[in-house]
């Protein structure tokens, strides 16, 4: 759990620019090495397909050191020179990264069964290992198909009311009128979502333990220095303990777990069996709720922290949407209720479009394929990126502004195309928790609603560290008011 002190942080009107490593900064004349336009392979005779342009980047590093510090705007800035599909030298391989909604689309519908979720191994696998966003084809759908039965409706609906409980234990001991950090205070609370209702276990040391592991596995998959080095503290080698402990964890828990009637979804994963009898062995439970785990908390936190800032950054959307919770009467509202509530819903959208809570989906090539008319390699990385895709293209009109309008009828720009917005992913491989994690996020919000006015100083702007997963370089720090009818 984390203390009110650790919440307390004096305000910044601007948040604190991470340089990534130390004080690491590219001159204008680092930034020109390796720009020069090259082909990623030639295009085979006759096959009346482009080769995919784009550039090294520096010496070893290649264009990794921009992608950590600028995020997603590398790829809207190589997307200006080279179009929608091009390559980059990133973590020590070639990356040919996707930024519009019809290359989306090949990519993540698969048809042609060419772009494997082996990308993923390179970056996570290590630390992740055949997690169910690792798997491919019937196994993956097997695997898939057990793991829906811990997802179903009746049991999304209990998860539901053990979700409302821990938020109305936690929020309300938030501190209020003075700067609080939203990023880690909803972490804490994340986890202990996660904690409670994966696990079926009470936040205590241990489980502090087992945060730290989950927090060193995420982000290892985007160090410089990638594989085992004896002795060095490398976010690699950190990553790799991290998962011996969790490992160690789970494993030691399911015995206990295959003979409880536990309703937690660790007990579910041990427990669950389809009509014709398959089910997972203890190594799939172990492997499953490792990713599961991450999946759980990372995301929830990353579009909860985001709703928070553009709430507070827009007074006038946090009043329509306090109204509308108000409203509703309850502080523990039901799935449907939380559904009824259409400005809290845009505002998620929106949220999600602008900080997308996975910056990249990644396949590798198990063929030479064509992308966009353009030749792919066999075991080229390939990847999708949501961030990007959610703020370029025609079907996004002043990209760059919040306005939770474009989500609403007759605008709908987030259906404009079927893969231009795509914050759960798509294809066989989106998101099986996208309807708890969407429900966590949303109940967390309204409570925070119609408990609190948010409020940030009117010049402040949030900054996203992109070395892993999305995370505010202050931490977002926000006042928090209570309102006279919480």
């Amino acid at each position: 759990m984390i203390t009110k002190a650790a919440l307390k942080k004096p305000a910044l009107k601007k948040p604190t620019l991470l340089h990534f490593p130390g004080d690491f900064v590219l001159s204008a004349a680092q930034e020109r090495i390796g720009t020069t336009p090259v082909p990623l392979a030639t295009p085979p005779a006759g096959s009346g397909l482009k080769p995919v342009m784009g550039e090294t980047g520096l010496p070893v590093v290649g264009k990794a050191l921009q992608m950590i510090r600028e995020g997603w705007h590398t790829a809207g800035e190589m997307r200006a020179k080279y179009g929608e599909v091009f390559w980059v030298r990133a973590f020590g391989t070639d990356v040919v990264m996707a930024i519009g909604p019809d290359a989306a689309q090949e990519i993540l519908q698969n048809k042609d069964k060419v772009y494997s979720q082996s990308g993923w191994e390179y970056f996570i696998g290590p630390f992740f290992n055949r997690g169910l966003m690792l798997l491919d084809g019937q196994e993956h759908l097997l695997h898939r198909r057990i793991m829906q039965e811990a997802f179903t409706r009746p049991r999304l609906e209990a998860y539901q009311d053990r979700v409302d409980a821990i938020i109305d234990r936690v929020v309300p001991a938030w501190p209020t009128d003075e700067p609080m950090l939203m990023y880690p205070a909803v972490k804490s609370l994340s986890l202990d979502v996660a904690t409670e209702i994966f696990m079926g276990a009470e936040p205590n040391a241990e489980m502090q333990a087992l945060t730290q592991a989950f927090i060193d596995a995420v982000r290892a998959g985007t160090g410089i220095i990638r594989g085992a080095v004896p002795l060095l503290p490398t976010r690699w080698n950190k990553g790799l303990a991290g998962r011996k402990v969790l490992d160690a964890y789970f494993r030691s828990q399911i015995p206990a777990k295959r003979a409880s009637e536990d309703n937690d979804l660790f007990a579910a994963l041990c427990h669950v069996e389809t009509e014709d009898g398959m089910k997972f062995s203890d190594d799939d439970v172990v492997n499953h709720m490792i990713f599961l785990m991450m999946a759980a908390h990372d995301t929830t936190t990353i579009t909860a922290t985001a709703m928070s800032f553009y709430f507070a950054k827009h007074p006038e959307w946090q009043d329509k949407a306090r109204a509308e919770s108000l409203a509703l009467g309850t502080a523990t509202p039901t799935i449907e209720e939380l559904d009824s509530l259409s400005t809290l819903e845009v505002v998620f959208k929106e949220a999600m479009r602008l900080v997308a809570p996975v910056p990249a989906l990644v396949r590798r090539t198990t063929a030479d394929t064509s992308l966009g008319g353009h030749h792919v390699p066999e075991g080229t990385m390939v990847i999708v990126v949501p961030g990007a895709l959610h703020t370029v293209g025609d079907h996004w009109i002043s990209a760059e502004e919040f306005d939770p309008t474009r989500h609403v009828e007759p605008r709908s720009e987030q259906k404009a195309h079927r893969y231009g917005y795509v914050p759960f992913g798509g294809g066989a491989h989106k998101c099986i928790g996208m309807a708890f994690g969407t429900n966590e996020v949303k109940a967390l919000m309204h409570k925070i609603l119609t408990t609190f006015e948010l409020e940030i100083d009117p010049d402040y702007e949030i900054e996203w560290d992109n070395t892993s997963l999305v995370v505010p370089t202050d931490d977002f720090p926000v006042t928090l008011r209570p309102l006279a009818t919480a």
